[in-house]
This record gives C-alpha cells, structure tokens and sequence, in this order.
C-alpha cells in the first residue's frame, strides 16, 4: 500500500518501510509523527483519490534524524558592471521512515468493466455498417482507373489530331 501525501509545501509518495527526507519538522528524533494531509491512497488497481483530502487518511511516520542537504550555489552576475555575487544555500531536512498507512482504498475496478462492456457492445452495433461501408469505399477507387484510362485515350486523339493538321 502506498499514499501521496502533503507536508512542507510539497507533495511525496511514499510506502511503509521507506525513508524520505522532507522539510524541516520541529519534532524530537525518535519521536513518532503522524501526517494527516493524504491526498491518495492505493495498492495496486485499488487507488481512494481525495477531494482534497482522503477522510481518515493518515501516514504514521518516525523520525530518523535532522539534518541539512547538499550546497546549493547561487552566482548572480551583471556583465560589464564589475559585479558578481556567490552565494550558498543548505536546506534543513528531517529524515522520516513511514511505519504505516491508515486509509482505505475504494474499489473503482467494477465501475469501469461496466464501461467497457458498454463500449464493447456499442463497437458490435458499430462494426456491421462499417463492413458495409468499405465496400462502396473499394468501388469507387475501381472506377478511378476507368476516368483515368478514358482522358489518356482522349489525349492521344488530340495529339493525333494536331499531327495532322501539321501535315
């Protein structure tokens, strides 16, 4: 089973048994954290989408450590100014391992067999009138060759025509 839930201002998915590093919480190491915006939970075909949020939805998750990320740097430049500004970012972050997901997955699979068996059905209604279709399709490429034929006769008569009146 996993979820996708909201913390920090961002969005992460997640499963039980994962470690995820997310925006710094103000909460003890070792202590237990329960996040309550899910917005989705699945397991496999099964998926329970929230609007906005799932009701009951809750990832229970402990945490591991704080600490901070990779240096992000920052150069501004301005050419032919004689100026150049570096500078650095570390992120703190708080690493997270999921021990649970409450929630469950509503099962959507039923509603849409019915919808392809109703597609289906329509295709079959469908597919004797576009059998009887291609046939008139194959005609009248046929009688294309025929038009064709007749305007190569009709330009070898006129090319005759004008050799003669050359003579």
């Amino acid at each position: 089973m996993y979820a996708v839930f909201k913390t920090g201002g961002k969005q992460y998915r997640a499963a039980a048994g994962d470690q995820i590093k997310v925006e710094k919480l103000e909460v003890e190491k070792g202590a237990t954290v329960e996040l309550d915006q899910v917005l989705m939970v699945g397991e496999g075909a099964d998926v329970k989408v929230g609007t906005p949020l799932v009701e009951g939805g809750k990832v229970l998750a402990t945490v591991v450590e704080h600490g901070r990320g990779d240096k992000v740097k920052i150069i501004k430049f301005k050419r032919r100014k004689h100026h150049m500004k570096r500078m650095g970012h570390r992120q703190y972050y708080t690493l997270l391992e999921i021990t649970g997901i409450e929630g469950t997955a509503a099962k959507k699979a039923p509603a849409k067999k019915k919808a392809a068996a109703k597609k289906a059905a329509t295709d079959e209604d469908k597919a004797p009138a576009k059998a009887a279709a291609k046939p008139k399709k194959a005609a009248a490429k046929k009688a294309a060759p025929k038009k064709t034929a007749a305007k190569a006769e009709s330009k070898a008569k006129a090319k005759k025509d004008d050799a003669k009146s050359e003579d």
